[in-house]
């Protein structure tokens, strides 16, 4: 059964501009609709999330999706809304991205099932690799004028006086490129729809002029918003760089946090497009936050939401839980169940100190460990005040001056947490 695609995409923010009667033809049949992937990584970030969102909602809607990896266009380099040419890739490691890609893909769309709106997963360099020079420029070059490419808004802008970097041919020819993967889609797969974001709009319609000269055919387009924050900072970026899907490259912990703290603005316009809630339990949310916004409902349910849907339930609970260690009552048990990579991302900025494993073996003097050995502070003195004031705990327990900092404290058989009052907190590395 056909659902109404634009119109679930419009309420819920998503749509910046679509070719007129784009809707009318979604609603006479399954249609295929494709949304390139840049490979340059081998995770995707939440930048990209916006877009497997929408080929997500095109599937629910009864459709057939297509994720395009760009191969080809990925050892070449996008002009749109960037100011310099980017790193190009061999095909070998294009092939690993390719293959992580689609594995952290599979969480969201059905790749595997008999359904006949199972989604698909290409590779422009496979239609592109064969392609020379000279059929390229007779075959499809001749069809597109220099007038029509250099229209473009992203060609004019790396053009104007503003840049000094200019732009090269190879980037100039990329919209014939993306244009082409869309006239190849639309001969081999009857794909009818190319869908991305904003900044995209001008190589999407270069795809729907090669379908109209090219075959005679029609081609539509849609494109989304790009996601600001209301802080006008970058979406997806913070001060350690882009937050991954990979966990081993941003931990569920820092995932989590990421989306718990969203600005109330931003949760409102986030929960529309990162989770799959209905348009009625998502007024419902909006309504209570605004009613309490202190508990921060909308940021809670906008975490947990995403976080179970890129990881787990399980992760999201340790997620949690590891949130728990520095806000609430947490145990050393808890502590001890934290892998390395979220240990370090919960006390990020947290000073640290290396000690020998040979003083831990033995048994290192709690007055040692917080004042000459590990110095959190300043004096063996001060370490017997706070001691005395029983203000001192050791992962997350409290401790006594006759206690010793043993090998059963270790933390994944390397950290200590040292603790005064309530916010201060120091970690003892073994070295």
């Amino acid at each position: 059964m056909i659902k109404n695609f634009v119109e679930e995409l419009t309420w819920r923010g998503m749509i910046q501009d679509s070719m007129p009667g784009t809707e009318e033809h979604l609603l006479e049949a399954m249609r295929l609709a494709y949304v390139g992937i840049d490979p340059t990584a081998d995770s995707l970030h939440i930048g990209h999330l916006v877009g497997v969102m929408g080929l997500k909602h095109f599937q629910l809607s009864g459709h057939k999706p297509i994720a395009l990896v760009g191969g080809a266009t990925g050892m070449i380099g996008d002009p749109s809304g960037k100011s310099a040419e980017r790193n190009l890739l061999n095909e070998e490691t294009l092939r690993h991205n390719q293959n992580a890609i689609k594995e952290q893909l599979s969480r969201f769309l059905d790749f595997d099932s008999n359904a006949e709106n199972a989604a698909l997963m290409v590779n422009n360099y496979d239609w592109m690799k064969e392609f020379s020079f000279l059929d390229f420029i007779r075959d499809v070059g001749k069809h597109i004028t220099v007038n029509y490419m250099m229209a473009k808004d992203s060609v004019k802008k790396r053009l104007s006086s503003e840049s000094s970097v200019g732009m090269s041919f190879t980037e100039f020819t990329y919209q014939l490129v993306q244009g082409y993967d869309f006239l190849h889609l639309f001969k081999s797969h009857q794909c009818t729809l190319q869908m991305g974001g904003s900044d995209q709009w001008g190589n999407i319609t270069t795809g729907t002029e090669m379908i109209r000269r090219i075959e005679g055919g029609k081609g539509y387009a849609l494109t989304w918003p790009l996601i600001t924050k209301a802080d006008g900072t970058k979406f997806g970026k913070t001060e350690g760089g882009n937050i991954w899907l990979d966990a081993e490259r941003t931990s569920p912990y820092k995932f989590y946090q990421y989306w718990l703290n969203t600005s109330d603005v931003d949760a409102e316009k986030y929960i529309k497009i990162f989770t799959f809630l209905s348009r009625e339990e998502i007024e419902n949310l909006i309504a209570e936050h605004n009613e309490a916004p202190h508990l921060r409902v909308l940021q809670k349910r906008l975490a947990e939401e995403i976080t179970t849907m890129v990881h787990s339930k399980e992760e999201l609970e340790n997620a949690i839980k590891a949130s728990e260690i520095l806000f609430g009552k947490s145990t050393s048990d808890d502590l001890k169940q934290l892998n390395e990579k979220t240990f370090l991302d919960i006390f990020e900025g947290v000073p640290q100190t290396e000690v020998s494993r040979e003083d831990i073996e033995e048994g290192l003097d709690i007055i040692a460990a917080l004042a000459e050995k590990g110095g959190f502070l300043k004096s063996n003195g001060e370490a017997r005040r706070a001691l005395k004031e029983n203000s001192i705990s050791v992962n997350k327990e409290k401790v006594t001056a006759e206690y010793s900092v043993s090998v059963s404290d270790l933390i994944n058989d390397k950290f200590v947490l040292l603790q005064r009052g309530k916010k201060n907190y120091f970690v003892l590395t073994v070295a």
